[in-house]
């Protein structure tokens, strides 16, 4: 009898939980308030101070004037950031600054960065914004066509869809009758929402990240490190016998057929489990619609 499979050990599973222990922090939209609904207000993504240890700011500072340096106070002005790097996450984000609207305070809020957006940039968020990269308004405002991100799923839930970096949607078509916006998702698949929810107007910054290769191991742990352990994955065929189906033999072959029912043992159950077919889709779709010349 064979030990316990790695997909057994596992089991089911739960809802995903992403790891934030080193995270910046929650990128969303402003909470929406009667200046979005009703008119717009305005942004800017400003210098961020962010922590640095009392270790750096004593060796950029003389010996002399270092004993009677209060570090907590220079902590707060020496190290400067705006569009910063989130770790475990491949998008950058941005720290916008916004006047309260009721209050003589300023509200930072974090943004996921488009394409474009840069250091002392204005932004506008609101129903009477312009449609300029960076902004944030209604979906039922813009045109037909618009790329958009960080996108509403129900109104005022403050960004759901396409964050993720290099990602957006498309403004298909508006139905004024029943209020409803018709997007297309980075999937491909179309969904029809309020035309009350907000977007970002352009495209996550970070496109092409997968393109590079990651070359060497290193960078794979690395990774990996910062979003979950799922790294190394050891191939079945690789294993022995007694620890996966597809292991042993005098090379590494699987040895019977990949394909396995979906009523079968938990132990068994590996592979392509209920697989209706195999291989690759040759050739494409012949379009129907031509007609005879």
């Amino acid at each position: 009898m064979g030990r316990v499979i790695r997909a057994q050990r596992k089991g089911a599973g739960s809802v995903f939980r992403s790891h934030t222990k080193h995270r910046k922090g929650a990128p969303r939209l402003r909470a929406l308030d009667f200046a979005e609904r009703h008119g717009y207000i305005k942004g800017v993504v400003k210098e961020n101070p962010t922590p640095v240890h009392p270790t750096e700011i004593l060796t950029s500072i003389s010996p002399s004037t270092a004993v009677e340096l209060n570090t907590t106070s220079a902590l707060a002005n020496y190290a400067t950031e705006d569009i910063i790097h989130d770790p475990g996450r491949g998008a950058p984000l941005a720290m916008v600054h916004f006047r309260d609207p009721y209050r003589f305070k300023t509200r930072k809020e974090l943004f996921i960065a488009p394409e474009g957006m840069y250091t002392g940039q204005f932004l506008y968020c609101g129903k009477r914004a312009n449609l300029q990269i960076g902004n944030v308004m209604p979906v039922g405002t813009m045109p037909e066509g618009t790329i958009v991100c960080n996108l509403e799923e129900k109104t005022g839930d403050r960004g759901r869809l396409a964050r993720a970096s290099g990602n957006y949607a498309t403004v298909i078509a508006h139905n004024p009758d029943t209020k409803k916006t018709r997007v297309k998702l980075p999937s491909g698949a179309k969904k029809v929402i309020p035309s009350n929810n907000r977007a970002m107007v352009g495209i996550v910054a970070g496109g092409g990240r997968i393109d590079k290769p990651i070359l060497k191991a290193g960078r794979a742990y690395h990774k990996y490190k910062a979003k979950r352990n799922c790294w190394p994955k050891v191939r079945g065929v690789a294993m022995n016998p007694v620890e996966h189906p597809h292991g042993g033999g005098n090379h590494q072959h699987i040895g019977k057929a990949s394909t396995v029912k979906r009523g079968t043992s938990a132990g068994r159950k590996i592979g392509l489990i209920a697989a209706r077919r195999t291989g690759r889709i040759r050739g494409g779709k012949t379009d129907t619609k031509k007609g005879d010349d």
